[in-house]
């Protein structure tokens, strides 16, 4: 499963662009853990965890806890991760806010 996400990743960039947006969404919504699962399964596909640390200053195994399930990372180290993240898909976030009534 991992490897057919890996390759999608790589050959479809509008199906990684749909899975940060997706991570992004479950972040502010309340879903931390699947959110950081989704960021490491990009982080994978793409950029990788050692070119990460390199861009973050943060040492790589940190980093695979930090987007474990049970990880815990600042917000200045989440803020970091998701803008290598953003920068390496060439993509923007734009929040919008609804009413939920």
């Amino acid at each position: 499963f991992k490897e057919t996400v890996k390759e999608r990743i790589n050959k479809d960039s509008a199906f990684a662009r749909a899975l940060f947006d997706e991570a992004i969404y479950l972040f502010l919504n309340g879903e931390a853990e699947t959110a950081r699962l989704i960021l490491r399964e990009i982080i994978d596909a793409t950029i990788g965890f050692e070119e990460l640390a390199i861009a973050t200053s943060k040492p790589s195994k940190s980093l695979h806890r930090m987007l474990s399930a049970k990880g815990n990372p600042t917000m200045n180290n989440l803020t970091n991760i998701i803008n290598v993240i953003r920068q390496n898909l060439n993509v923007n976030i734009q929040v919008k806010t609804v009413s939920s009534a």
